[in-house]
């Protein structure tokens, strides 16, 4: 199968970047980037110290359903739990976690960073 990688995938590619650029500032050491399991993908896996950080990068380019924020539900979550599972085993990690958010609300100069968005 095919996957089409149109404009928006390219714009979501600008936004990670813009993302992995302000973390790398605030000390957290980037380790993969669109990790994929089964399970789904994660944007960024970073470590802070002695935690494996996973960041879901969302953007919207307008807020008149909520906002980027609000866009990791319930079943989103359950996907990146899921699949941080798989990258824990995978990597043979025993170490603390920890879910943040990276919201991109219109262009990638309003970042909002929520640390421990959701806990599993």
């Amino acid at each position: 199968m095919k996957l089409f990688k149109g404009p928006s995938s390219a714009l979501g590619t600008q936004m990670e970047d813009a993302a992995a650029r302000y973390l790398k500032p605030a000390g957290l050491f980037l380790l993969e980037r669109n990790y994929r399991s089964y399970y789904g993908e994660i944007d960024l896996i970073a470590r802070e110290s002695d935690t494996v950080v996973f960041v879901e990068v969302r953007f919207r380019r307008k807020s008149r359903f909520g906002g980027a924020a609000v866009s990791v539900d319930t079943r989103k979550q359950k996907k990146l739990l899921a699949t941080a599972n798989s990258y824990l085993q995978q990597h043979k990690l025993d170490c603390p976690c920890r879910f943040d958010v990276l919201a991109i609300d219109g262009n990638a100069h309003n970042i909002q960073w929520i640390k421990n968005a959701f806990e599993a």
